[in-house]
């Protein structure tokens, strides 16, 4: 140090860089003992001055002593026991000393050799402890800190004042410059979990954005989610979908919330959703809790896609807007999404929203939002919120492709649309990179310790964030990452709340009062779904059915019966068609009873028959709501007309060419165009 103090510092010039400005520097804490010493002595003579012969004055000095000593120990509660002591023994001896000086004066028989002998020892007592309490603080020396730093690896980090809250440690620590970064802080989080005998979940480092050595070591010492907290029902019925989601609580029992929609004011961006877990990782609890939350809002829409036949949502079904077991009706759902997405954007855009906010869903009655090119208020319907919802995603992503969801989450979020895609391993075999990255808030729930990196963002993960601890043996257990939620939320573990048997009853009731508060769907995007699904489309105040229940069921019908009689029901069940079973076919001018197409059992229909016939099919599948379909669903009928499947194929090409049908992501699959809509 002296070779770079300069001849200034050592010749003493130089004011606040000079010698006795350092002594000075280092004295000053230590001098407040010596001047209340002073201090006291100059008392003493004043006193004795004023009071020497007052026995009044004697009385005050002494109850005064006495109270001022009892007040020091009682506001030394909060301090340690020596310090409480100490302090407490010094006003005592002090203002015992003081009472006497200025009764029978400072000089009086020893009370001036008290007063120079005892005066230095007590103002060093306390020089002594601020210098030991100096060396305890130092991370440098052998305190219970650097022990467990030394034995994690990082002896020569430095631990700031510990903020204590209920369950929750938070510690400032520094790190070594030049030699440590947050990094390593990191890699040691497991070792300290192991040097406290805690759970690795328990220790997380929040790393500064504005340093590279820099953070907050949290500890949890006491796992507040061990016991579970039933759902009582939503937590803002009738609100705004622009408002917190709650769907259970973190570890310090603070609610664990997210949003979907974008706030310009608060600079929020709008986002889809990930939700990943391993096999009983509470997948399904945690989806109840978000379409719960979702439905009690007064300004959204809900499309779900569930492979398993709703099994786990049934009771929630009704209050939908639209739901699709998985299949080809999943397929045109997803077709749909596309469709409706730039029919959105449009609307917003012409009515001057930039991103949609819960104005958008309200009537549109000012100037600042209307399309009239006058500016006049054009009084146009409000467009709710989307979410469309594919549970189960991989299913999906295995029959339409692993980027079947990449254009609609790159484009969704201008046009007020959140997509929520649910899945066990979103790993980069079953969805492409493109579309996970375009997912950028997961609720991570347990998994496997290897698939860690496919739910969390890396630096989360470094933060202290590891779902593989819990697998399956931690239902409901998860990590939020989500736009709006505070960046060192990220590694706090949460659990949502636990469906039992009573909450059954609370999702119908809350489904009902979707279905009859809720918002329906605005004409753009009844409009757009419509053109592209037709009947399979029936939205929120249709009944609780699958889509294709209110349309004629498709049934395999063999030899005389391939007819109807009315010319359009080769795969339609008679009596679903109107039709009695029993009643002559029609026959034709001259009176014969041939059938409609002159066709005899076993004889191939003339092509014309045949394209008429494959027309009519494709009235009957869109009449059925089975909106997309592919040579398999033709084999029945090939085999009635004695047509071969390539001939189909053939056919299935050609009405795409004529706007009857346009290709999916599956190879072979075909989307009906809506009769109105190819016409």
């Amino acid at each position: 140090m002296l070779a770079f103090a300069g001849p200034g510092l050592l010749s003493g010039e130089g004011g606040g860089g000079s010698v006795r400005g350092y002594l000075l520097h280092r004295v000053k804490p230590h001098l407040p003992p010596w001047l209340a010493v002073g201090a006291t002595g100059v008392a003493s003579a004043l006193g004795h001055w004023r009071w020497a012969d007052s026995a009044a004055a004697g009385v005050g000095l002494t109850l005064s002593s006495v109270l001022l000593t009892g007040a020091t120990w009682w506001a030394g509660k909060a301090t340690s026991q020596q310090r409480r002591l100490h302090s407490a023994i010094t006003v005592a001896a002090g203002s015992a000393w003081l009472t006497a000086a200025c009764l029978a004066g400072p000089t009086a028989g020893p009370l001036d050799d008290l007063f120079l002998m005892g005066g230095p020892v007590v103002a060093l007592s306390w020089n002594v402890r601020m210098v030991l309490r100096r060396n305890d603080a130092d991370p440098q020396g052998d305190g219970a800190d650097k022990g467990l730093l030394e034995k994690v690896g990082l002896a020569r980090a430095q631990i700031g004042q510990a903020k204590v809250q209920p369950n929750r440690v938070t510690a400032p620590l520094a790190l070594e410059p030049g030699e440590q970064t947050n990094d390593d802080v990191s890699k040691a989080l497991a070792r300290i979990a192991s040097a406290l005998d805690l759970p690795v979940s328990a220790v997380r480092y929040h790393p500064s954005p504005d340093s590279s050595r820099r953070g907050e070591l949290v500890i949890v010492p006491e796992d507040m989610l061990a016991q579970s907290v039933e759902y009582e029902g939503p937590s803002n019925l009738g609100g705004s979908i622009a408002e917190p989601l709650v769907i259970g609580r973190y570890d310090d029992g603070a609610p664990m919330v997210l949003w979907l929609p974008g706030d310009p004011e608060t600079k929020r961006n709008s986002t889809h959703l990930l939700i990943a877990g391993g096999t009983g990782s509470g997948k399904g609890e945690t989806a109840l809790n978000l379409m719960t939350e979702i439905l009690s809002r007064r300004d959204v829409l809900l499309w779900v896609s569930d492979p398993k036949a709703f099994q786990d949502f049934a009771p929630l079904r009704p209050g939908m807007d639209w739901s699709a077991e998985g299949g080809a009706d999943t397929e045109v759902m997803v077709e749909a999404v596309k469709a409706v997405i730039p029919a959105r954007t449009r609307w917003l855009g012409a009515h001057g929203y930039r991103q949609w906010v819960p104005e958008a869903a309200e009537q549109q009655t000012s100037r600042e939002h209307t399309c009239r090119p006058d500016g006049r208020p054009c009084g146009c319907p409000g467009m709710p919120f989307l979410v469309a919802w594919f549970e189960e995603a991989a299913n999906t992503l295995r029959a339409l492709g692993d980027d079947a969801f990449t254009g609609i989450a790159q484009e969704a979020r201008s046009a007020g649309m959140s997509l929520v895609v649910s899945l066990q391993r979103p790993s980069y075999d079953q969805m492409s990179t493109s579309t996970r990255a375009s997912l950028p808030s997961v609720i991570a729930l347990g998994c496997d310790p290897r698939d860690e990196g496919f739910s969390l963002p890396e630096a989360v993960i470094d933060a202290g964030a590891h779902p593989g601890a819990w697998g399956n043996r931690r239902p409901g257990y998860c990590y939020v990452v989500s736009p709006g939620i505070p960046e060192d939320r990220y590694p706090s573990p949460g659990r949502t709340f636990a469906f039992s048997a009573r909450a059954t009853a609370l999702m119908e009731q809350l489904a009902a009062w979707a279905l009859r508060e809720g918002a329906t769907a605005d004409p753009v995007t009844a409009g757009a779904v419509a053109a592209v699904a037709g009947r399979a489309y029936t939205g929120r105040t249709a009944p609780a059915s699958t889509p294709a229940a209110d349309g004629p069921r498709l049934t395999a019908v063999q030899g005389d019966d391939m007819n109807d009689g009315q010319g359009h029901g080769l795969l339609v069940d008679p009596e679903d068609a109107g039709i009695d079973p029993e009643s002559e076919l029609p026959g034709d001018e001259e009176g014969d009873d041939a059938p409609i197409f002159g066709q005899e059992t076993g004889r191939k229909p003339s092509p014309d028959e045949a394209r008429e016939l494959f027309a009519l099919a494709l009235e009957e599948f869109e009449r059925a709501g089975q909106m997309v379909v592919g040579p398999v669903d033709f084999m029945d009928w090939c085999d009635r007309n004695n047509l071969s499947r390539s001939w189909v194929s053939k056919r299935l090409k050609e009405a795409a060419l004529d706007g009857r049908l346009e290709p999916t992501n599956a190879t072979g699959r075909w989307r009906i165009v809506p009769a109105l809509a190819a016409a």
